[in-house]
């Protein structure tokens, strides 16, 4: 098992092109052809979870949150985060982060938040743009249906609760193979002309060199015609928080209440009351401020998310409640969710949940 292996397992739930363009996700420290010996699952990479990563054997740590955000220009060990990356290159312990490709993830940050909050009917909160691409080929009628199924296998084709997509329409191509061409209809330097299908697909970004090796590997012509544009469509699996529904409503005090004892915080702040009840929820693991608006274009009762500032509770503007449940609190199953995915990939292997509290912050 290498760290290539694991690695290739997350980005299957949590593919790192979708990850905020702020953001530094990856393999941070280490070498994707390292043989692993045990992975330690974590939010946040100190040195603490180092030292916890040594005591078990573990020489890849995947923590969600990434210790290098910023550019390093020395590793002398001034600060907390030099301290981590020396040690962890000391005793070779690789560290990968995928924070906010998680996030954007349908099954990822905020799915789990819904999942322990029993928030039924989920749907991304702020869907991300420019994810989805679209594929035109021409191929020989004959050749089609062989072309169309390879894509599919390789993941184009998906549109929402569908999949196996295409547009088709039959018409004719025409080439002239030159004296180095090495044609499979008609004959170098003569004109011909072929009854074609043009095939249109959509898939996500991401899936793009698999989609190419597939079209290539199918098709019979020596040069194959195609063309990738990018879509502005929105993509309704990939995106920023969540919003459901509550198997039943609750008052706004006994949401809270249960919101603070499901989510383990210590302090709930909030926004006015409105004294109208909850039933459709919306949440956003970390700083959510900038979502407020679109958790109010849901029609959400209720907005859960953290790190929201003095001013921005006024943004509430008594359409909806702002509940800050704190930054650690939101996203501290995240780690519950990555150990899941890893054990169910890898039976029989160390995928190791880090008992440490990461969390900078206490209450009195």
């Amino acid at each position: 098992m290498t760290i290539k292996d694991i690695t290739t397992c997350i980005e299957e739930i949590a593919p790192l092109n979708y990850a905020e363009g702020f953001d530094n996700v990856g393999l941070l420290v280490g070498d994707f052809k390292t043989e692993v010996s045990g992975v330690l699952v974590t939010l946040d990479t100190l040195e603490n979870i180092v030292d916890e990563a040594i005591e078990k054997k573990c020489n890849l740590i995947v923590s969600f949150h990434p210790i290098i955000f910023s550019g390093l220009k020395k590793l002398n060990g001034k600060n907390y985060v030099e301290r981590v990356i020396i040690k962890a290159i000391k005793n070779n312990i690789a560290i990968y982060a995928m924070h906010t490709a998680l996030d954007n993830s349908f099954q990822g940050v905020n799915s789990k938040i819904c999942e322990i909050l029993g928030l039924r009917n989920k749907k991304i909160l702020i869907p991300q743009k420019s994810t989805l691409k679209k594929l035109t080929t021409y191929a020989p009628i004959g050749a089609a249906e062989k072309v169309r199924q390879s894509l599919f296998k390789a993941g184009a084709g998906n549109v929402g609760n569908y999949n196996n997509c295409s547009f088709n329409a039959e018409g004719y191509g025409t080439f002239k193979g030159t004296e180095n061409s090495n044609p499979v209809y008609g004959k170098k330097g003569e004109l011909h002309q072929e009854n074609e299908t043009y095939i249109s697909v959509i898939f996500e970004k991401h899936k793009e060199r698999n989609i190419l090796s597939a079209l290539f590997e199918s098709h019979p012509y020596e040069e194959v015609a195609y063309e990738i544009v990018s879509l502005e469509n929105t993509n309704q699996e990939i995106g920023l928080g969540m919003i459901g529904e509550l198997a039943q409503e609750l008052s706004e005090v006994d949401f809270l209440n249960f919101l603070k004892s499901t989510m383990n915080s210590k302090g709930i702040r909030h926004s006015k009351l409105l004294g109208k009840p909850i039933k459709k929820v919306a949440v956003l693991g970390g700083s959510g401020s900038f979502a407020i608006e679109k958790a109010i274009e849901a029609n959400a009762d209720i907005y859960v998310t953290a790190d929201i500032k003095y001013h921005e509770f006024y943004k509430a503007e008594s359409k909806l409640v702002i509940a800050d449940i704190g930054h650690y609190e939101s996203e501290q199953f995240t780690k519950n969710l990555l150990v899941d995915i890893l054990t169910k990939k890898f039976l029989n292997f160390a995928i190791i949940l880090s008992q440490k509290n990461t969390n900078p912050i206490y209450y009195l």
